[in-house]
């Protein structure tokens, strides 16, 4: 019993070793490069919040749409 035990603990070797290899290896594969777009991080503040501000507006502009359109002239006395 104690020899099943045993064999069942370690009967994975060094897999943990190996996963850690790979890990690294994957890691090193992929570039560590910074964006190169041009701006400062100050830019990419200003064009990412302006971009979400016409994310926003157009949304609530199709919702204003949904709400017209979902009322089909009728009215609920």
């Amino acid at each position: 019993m104690l020899s099943c035990l045993f064999l069942t603990c370690c009967s994975r070797g060094n897999q943990r070793d190996r996963d850690r290899e790979r890990a690294q290896a994957r890691a090193n594969s992929k570039s560590k490069q910074p964006k190169n777009d041009g701006l400062t991080p100050e830019q990419r503040r200003q064009r990412d919040a302006k971009a979400l501000q016409e994310k926003t507006a157009k949304k609530a502009a199709q919702s204003a749409a949904g709400e017209n359109n979902a009322g089909g002239g009728k009215t609920k006395k």
